[in-house]
């Protein structure tokens, strides 16, 4: 859907506005919004709320169509029973509306809900709502069918109605659009087979972005890997056939001067587990273990799309974790970049092996802050279930400080994540009798061990963890990849520059 922002007011009135379709508002107190009572002046809107037509209930819906009036057809969108909205029945009464203008004879609508009325909640937000469902109610999954779905009929202009002109809003909707753009994205990366989302493939796409968007991009190759002295991304990818790749992204819309955020994403194509091979139920799923490279690249999207006026880079590690007679062993012992030795104990705890030296390689650019995002545990599933991330980080102040800004982030998108602890004692679980560290610990707090892992080679600079195993996509009926984290990384970086 292509979107737009129009104000409307009594110099330009709702009721004069020529659409295919209106949406407006109705409430389970018999009450009207603003806008549904400016289309009333025929009475029906109040007619068939009181005949009961529509119950006012969030999510409910009414097609009116119009025999006088600038709009061909008015649609009666149920709101609740509070004109203060909830969250919840704002986003309900939203997907009831694109499912309603999917279905309609009309090319063009206006959305004329009240976006300023959401319970703690401001315009930026309500746009960003309606954007982002939009984009996932029209998103395609077919690609590698040899049959493509039915194409999507019905509205493809949609106006967002708003009470009066705001350059905010429309820097809102551009924000919400590249969101949601990035999102699809992600989405689109992460739900490709891994027999076509390889190491090389993510490199592409990123060189593919880099011309669409004026980055900078290096993609560092096996040998130059090994002159880094990578020899824990490097031992993941002994199993494999696929050449890995190292790949380096930078969009410098700051000054010169300022100090870079670096977003860190493993880009694990495939999983098998290598030697600690995987069970087969469900392994097909393993193609997801790239998603934190994905949101990245989603994420530069997004910031490439807005031109942001800030110093981001982005570091993807990616490569497979297969199983042959050149992988890694369990028992084997491999150096990193930093010189810490590692025994590989699990080798199906091969994420933090390769974001081990991504984070070493990231001192290089003096950063403001690292944030790395990774499908690590499923530990982290099991702690927070797929609503929230788990966000880690240490405790002094520009720790609380960059936590702060993520959590924010997080709960401004609804792209939320909880922190979990970072402590000394875990690392206690990590010692090894014959390397510096193990790659897993002993038994208890998994998710939490494997960020204390990575803490170890992150000291020279601010960090955080997001552990996105639970919420980087859904299994079931409702498979694929979901685009998180890009709202909040998206968001995060957004009011960084500002």
């Amino acid at each position: 859907m292509d979107f737009s922002i129009k104000a409307f007011d009594t110099k330009n009135p709702i009721a004069a506005a020529k659409s295919g379709c209106i949406a407006v508002a109705v409430f389970e107190n018999k009450k009207l919004s603003q806008a549904a009572k400016a289309l009333d002046q025929d009475g029906d809107i109040s007619a068939a709320l009181k005949s009961g037509d529509i119950t006012g209930k969030a999510g409910t819906t009414l097609l009116l169509r119009r025999s006088s009036g600038a709009a061909e057809r008015v649609l009666l969108v149920g709101m609740g029973a509070d004109e203060t909205i909830s969250e919840k029945s704002f986003t309900s009464a939203v997907g009831a509306t694109l499912k309603a203008f999917a279905n309609l004879g009309a090319a063009d609508a206006i959305i004329a809900l009240p976006l300023t009325d959401v319970k703690e909640r401001d315009l930026g937000w309500a746009l960003r709502a309606i954007v982002c469902a939009a984009h996932e109610s029209v998103f395609r999954t077919d690609g590698q069918k040899s049959k493509k779905d039915p194409a999507p009929t019905g509205v493809r202009k949609v106006t967002l109605a708003i009470a009066s002109a705001d350059s905010r809003a429309r820097t809102a909707l551009a924000q919400a659009e590249a969101i949601a753009n990035g999102m699809d994205l992600t989405k689109e990366l992460g739900n490709l087979s891994a027999n076509v989302c390889t190491p090389t493939y993510l490199a592409n796409t990123a060189r593919k972005l880099a011309r669409e968007y004026q980055f900078d991009v290096e993609v560092l190759e096996r040998k130059q890997l090994e002159a880094l002295k990578m020899g824990s991304f490097l031992s993941v990818t002994n199993g494999s056939d696929e050449p890995p790749k190292f790949i380096v992204l930078k969009h410098m819309g700051g000054k010169s001067k300022d100090a870079p955020v670096v977003l860190v994403g493993k880009g694990i194509t495939f999983d098998t587990g290598g030697i600690s091979i995987k069970p087969g139920p469900a392994m097909d799923e393993m193609k997801y273990d790239m998603c934190g490279a994905a949101s990245v690249l989603g994420t530069f999207r997004a910031i490439g799309e807005m031109n942001l006026k800030l110093n981001v880079i982005g570091v993807i590690a990616a490569c497979e974790n297969m199983p042959s007679g050149r992988a890694t062993k369990p028992g084997d012992i491999v150096t990193s970049m930093n010189g810490l030795t590692i025994e590989v104990l699990n080798t199906d705890a091969e994420g933090r092996l390769v974001l081990c030296d991504a984070l070493t390689y990231a001192e290089r650019f003096k950063p403001a802050a690292v944030v790395d995002i990774a499908t690590l545990t499923g530990a982290c599933i099991v702690a927070l279930g797929h609503h929230n991330s788990g966000l880690f980080t240490r405790g002094d102040d520009a720790h609380e400080a960059l936590a702060r800004e993520l959590l924010d982030a997080g709960r401004q998108t609804g792209d939320t994540a909880w922190r979990l602890p970072i402590e000394e004692a875990y690392n206690e679980q990590l010692k090894s009798n014959f390397a510096d560290l193990g790659n897993i610990g002993s038994p208890g707090g998994a998710s939490v061990t494997a960020a204390c892992f990575l803490e170890n080679f992150t000291r020279s600079y601010t960090w955080a963890h997001l552990d996105i195993a639970g919420t980087a996509w859904k299994s079931g009926g409702a498979k694929g990849a979901t685009g998180r984290p890009v709202p909040l990384l998206t968001t995060f970086l957004i009011n960084r520059a500002q």
